[in-house]
């Protein structure tokens, strides 16, 4: 059922004490940008005294439309779960790493299975690639980043977020082909959106998992909590959180998540839901 504005079949409708956004897709659309009205409707929340956190596959170092479009100083959870960053401080909190053995059992299983994979790996200060990961778009990334074979790269247990990317296939098929193999030693997921590209955290680590630590550290209760995003990697955040809205521009795996689907990203589907929920608040008061 598509609930855009509506709470979930015979659920009431709890205190928003706490929004837990996506960014791309879900705030922040193809063109780089928040729109006008996202951003004053995010600025209303904290204004009412609403917690505001992003939850994001992004790394801490591409956090810049946080701080330039919308002002942003607070907590962001980032690499799906796996790092924690102060944007005040501009500084890691915490973050859980995925054992470098892993990483390479990891690699080698899924170039079994797709021997022309090419592989990346993030760590809290840097990226590091395979030099076959770099498209011939985005071959500058040869100049800034350091890369070559990911066995001499990766110094110690640092990832925090592993990703396999191919070409030919869906990402989708990508990941019905692979997850099996290595479920049990990562969790897996993908979010890309222009390319085929599976994302590894540390097993048991996904949005969900941190935000709930997030959250509970706040006294926050999940019925309390209003999340939004778009893509695979957010299933488990929709799924977890009170009231999880998938985008409806959004991956048929998030719209099944949730029965509460947003207006999409280009209909600034966030602030809408939000501008209702503050009246709520405002009613209430």
């Amino acid at each position: 059922m598509a609930a855009s504005g509506r709470a979930k079949a015979g659920v009431v409708e709890q205190l928003m004490r706490l929004v837990a956004s996506d960014i791309d897709g879900t705030i922040l659309r193809r063109d780089g940008r928040i729109s006008d009205r996202t951003v004053q409707a995010l600025h209303a929340c904290e204004a009412a005294g609403v917690e505001l956190v992003f939850v994001t596959g992004r790394p801490a170092r591409w956090l810049t439309p946080l701080s330039e479009q919308l002002g942003h100083s607070g907590t962001v959870i980032c690499s799906n779960g796996a790092l924690v960053y102060d944007l005040e401080t501009m500084s890691v909190v915490s973050s859980e790493a995925i054992h470098r053995d892993t990483v390479l059992e990891v690699r080698e299983i899924v170039r079994g299975l797709f021997p022309e994979t090419a592989f990346a790996a993030e760590t809290p200060a840097e990226f590091v690639m395979e030099t076959a990961f770099a498209e011939p778009r985005h071959q500058r990334l040869l100049d800034e980043v350091r890369h070559g074979d990911l066995e001499d790269l990766i110094d110690g247990d640092e990832v925090v977020k592993f990703m396999a990317k191919i070409e030919g296939i869906t990402a989708d098929e990508y990941l019905r082909v692979v997850a099996p193999h290595v479920a049990h030693l990562v969790s897996i997921t993908h979010s890309a959106v222009d390319m085929t590209m599976l994302e590894m955290a540390p097993l048991g680590v996904n949005k969900a998992v941190t935000l709930a630590e997030y959250a509970h550290a706040l006294g926050i209760a999940p019925a309390q909590v209003v999340a939004f995003g778009d893509m695979p990697n957010d299933v488990e955040m929709l799924a977890w959180a009170g009231e999880g809205y998938a985008m409806s521009s959004g991956h048929p795996d998030a719209l099944a998540a949730t029965e509460l689907h947003a207006p999409g990203i280009e209909d600034d589907g966030v602030a809408q839901v939000l501008e209702r929920k503050l009246g709520g608040l405002r009613r209430a008061g």
